[in-house]
């Protein structure tokens, strides 16, 4: 399906400017969230415009929902799905941004760089997942490369494992016992990332399954019918 969704995103036109400005968007959360984690390592760091890209991406999430809405108004023939879809992607990559900023928001609560104590190397590998799932979603959708898509949501149930656990320690004083403080932050930064990671496996999904799946895991008869 997303197949016939791009050639109608690239054909010119509303539908061809919304997405590249949902491109945009996603090309700017991933720059935010880069900075987000720089500062939260290192306070001294914190970008003072994270606010105003912030802005920014939703502006780009207005401006996309409105041409969506006057493509479907105004065209003769007008393609529901592609709207449906693309409206639902500008959603997930606005929600990146907020976490984004719960993220700066921990930096800036920070007397000190955040490391993780005990956590530090699962901390990590979190954050060089996220890195790559982020590297892989704009060819994902610009390609279509569906095993890529494919390989965003794989890892998604990893960063979910590993903060499950990672919380469970967390929950039964097994590490950072004593301080409470790092501890929150520990607690608060695995779910940001968790979100941030399930967001842009939602957007990764509508490369692989049809409009009323888009979030979900993809079905086996899907993925047979794709590869048939």
């Amino acid at each position: 399906m997303w197949r016939e969704i791009l050639s109608v995103f690239k054909g010119g036109g509303l539908t061809q400017e919304a997405f590249d400005e949902a491109m945009v968007m996603l090309e700017e959360s991933r720059s935010m969230h880069h900075d987000a984690i720089a500062a939260l390592h290192s306070p001294a760091t914190l970008v003072a415009d994270i606010y105003e890209r912030d802005r920014r991406v939703n502006k780009y999430e207005r401006s996309v929902r409105r041409k969506v809405l006057t493509h479907l108004s105004v065209s003769s023939n007008p393609d529901i799905a592609t709207g449906l879809v693309l409206t639902a992607i500008v959603m997930d990559i606005e929600r990146i941004g907020d976490y984004t900023k719960n993220i700066i928001e921990l930096a800036q609560g920070l007397v000190e760089p955040f490391d993780g104590g005990e956590l530090h190397q699962d901390f990590g590998e979190l954050e060089r997942m996220l890195a790559e799932m982020f590297d892989k979603i704009i060819p994902a959708l610009e390609g279509p490369d569906v095993e890529g898509a494919r390989e965003i949501m794989e890892t998604h149930k990893t960063v979910n494992r590993m903060v499950e656990r990672d919380l469970e320690l967390l929950r039964n004083n097994k590490v950072l016992r004593g301080q409470s403080g790092r501890a929150v932050t520990a607690a608060l930064y695995l779910r940001y990332l968790k979100r941030v990671s399930a967001h842009l496996t939602n957007i990764a999904s509508s490369v692989v399954n049809p409009y009323h799946r888009i979030g979900f895991k993809e079905k086996k008869k899907h993925r047979k019918e794709r590869e048939s």
